[in-house]
């Protein structure tokens, strides 16, 4: 009942939003003009100060530039149209074209996007981008139409690593018995405890409380959440184990994707890999700001003698589990691999 209500309200929202252009505008982009433009809604859980959210908006304004005005991005913010869950569920359903979600989100429907949740899969941030802009890559993101979706670009989200209150975790033997919290995701939960450690599956949103109370020992992200998070007012040690890479995506409704001619298509495909080059120089000034306001301002210190040879030890019977239990993940580790 709780996803039929999600659905019915996006739907509704969406509807009374775009009365006029998106009720009535064209259904295919081969029939639609400036005037009667094919509209694109895009629904997600940010901000609009978020660089993600920026980035899709230069997405947006790039592809009715390029398309002399005959597509149309409309884009929800703020979770207006729902959770991350919610909005792909929508997409999948019909009712909005594209989302943006944590890649591993979307393991539901491919069970490969399983791979993006596990750690070091990606030597440093450097390989991360070699693979993922690489055409083998795109050819991966664009194979999914029979699961009823494609996903038209990445967006880094940073590494991951392991902050807590007081103590520096440069081995896993540093994690025993700390409740630590973790994304709810299977690949998390099953790495922190193949870490040694408790985790606390929550949404972000509960951390900073959870850290102040003493539910939580600490938790794993990367830099910006201790500032724009508040989290380095409570956790004054940030170790850069960096064992994960998790980027968002934007993914689009193979349905859609289907009423989009090829000429139109190759230029969403551009202006949503533009976005990602883009969002790229933001992200890393972001990451240098709050490295320097959580250092100097929130007494955060910054360990980064951490043993990630030991973490990948730790990690790698899960790794091997995963390609076991999902051929998928198997599939796009070969990919990777070959890449690298």
């Amino acid at each position: 009942m709780k996803k039929l209500a999600a659905i019915t309200a996006a739907f509704a929202l969406t509807a009374a939003a775009l009365t006029g252009c998106a009720a009535n505008g064209a259904s295919d982009s081969a029939s639609a003009t400036a005037e009667n433009p094919l509209v694109l809604t895009l629904a997600h859980g940010l901000s609009e100060t978020h660089t993600v959210h920026i980035a899709m908006v230069e997405f947006a304004e790039e592809v009715e530039e390029k398309t002399d005005g005959r597509i149309k991005v409309q884009i929800f913010p703020n979770g207006q149209l729902g959770s991350e869950n919610e909005n792909m569920e929508q997409l999948m359903a019909g009712v909005i074209s594209m989302t943006k979600v944590s890649a591993p989100g979307l393991a539901t429907y491919n069970e490969a996007y399983h791979t993006f949740g596990l750690p070091y899969i990606f030597d440093d941030t450097e390989d991360f981008y070699h693979i993922m802009d690489s055409d083998e890559m795109q050819d991966f993101f664009l194979s999914s139409a029979d699961d009823g979706f494609v996903t038209l670009t990445y967006y880094t989200s940073g590494a991951r690593s392991f902050y807590t209150k007081d103590r520096a975790i440069r081995t896993p033997a540093d994690l025993k018995g700390l409740k630590i919290r973790v994304q709810d995701m299977k690949s998390q939960t099953d790495m922190l405890e193949a870490l040694g450690g408790i985790p606390v599956a929550m949404s972000y949103g509960d951390v900073y409380t959870s850290l102040q109370t003493g539910i939580i020992d600490g938790t794993e992200n990367n830099e910006t959440a201790l500032t724009t998070g508040k989290h380095g007012e409570i956790c004054k040690v940030y170790s850069t184990d960096q064992h994960a890479m998790i980027p968002d995506v934007m993914v689009m409704s193979a349905k859609v994707w289907e009423t989009i001619s090829p000429e139109d298509q190759q230029i969403i495909l551009e202006a949503a890999h533009a976005s990602t080059e883009s969002h790229k120089i933001a992200w890393d000034a972001a990451i240098e700001e709050a490295i320097e306001e959580a250092s100097t301002t929130m007494g955060v210190e910054f360990v980064n003698d951490v043993d990630k040879e030991a973490f990948r030890e730790a990690t790698s019977g899960m790794i091997d589990e995963y390609c076991a239990q999902y051929p998928g993940v198997q599939n796009l580790l070969d990919i990777i691999n070959s890449i690298k």
